[in-house]
C-alpha cells in the first residue's frame, strides 16, 4: 500500500516510465515531472546522478517484476534528504567544509563519513561530485 508521497511519487514514476511510449529519452521527462511534484508539496528539486544510475534502473526491474516501488522510494528520500541538508546549511549560514576536512578534527575515519553521507545519517550533500557538511557537531 502507498501511504507516504515519496511512495506515490515513486509508484507514478514507475508507471509513466514504463507507459511512456519513447525508448530514449523519457527518463529526462519523468525525473521533471518528479521535480514538479515535489515542487507543487513545497519541496526542493533532487538530482538522480549518474552514478545512482544503476540502482534506479534496477528500481524498474524490480517494479516490473513484483510491482515493488521501494527501491524507486529509498532512491527518492535519500536524494530529498540530501537536497533539504544543502538548503538547510545554506539558509542557516553554515560554514560549508568538504566531509574530508570535517574528518580531520573528528576521530572516525573517512569512509565512515562518507558512507553516513551516502545513508544520508549526517546532513551532508554534493556540490559538484563533493561531499559537504556544514556546521554539524556529531
Amino acid at each position: 500500500m502507498v501511504n507516504y508521497f515519496a511512495d506515490k511519487i515513486a509508484k507514478f514514476h514507475l508507471d509513466f516510465e514504463t507507459i511512456h511510449p519513447f525508448c530514449d529519452g523519457n527518463g529526462r521527462m519523468g525525473r521533471v515531472i518528479i521535480n514538479y511534484q515535489l515542487m507543487r508539496l513545497g519541496f526542493p528539486n533532487i538530482i538522480i546522478r549518474d552514478k545512482e544510475k544503476r540502482i534506479y534502473y534496477q528500481s524498474f526491474g524490480d517494479y516490473r517484476d513484483s510491482k515493488k516501488t521501494n527501491t524507486m522510494g529509498k532512491i527518492l528520500t535519500f536524494a530529498l534528504m540530501e537536497s533539504l541538508h544543502k538548503r538547510t546549511a545554506y539558509l542557516r549560514g553554515d560554514t560549508i567544509i568538504p566531509v574530508t576536512a570535517f574528518v580531520k578534527a573528528n576521530k572516525k575515519s573517512i569512509h565512515h563519513y562518507l558512507n553516513a553521507a551516502r545513508r544520508q545519517t549526517i546532513p551532508a550533500f554534493r556540490e559538484k561530485g563533493i561531499w559537504k557538511i556544514g556546521n554539524y557537531q556529531p
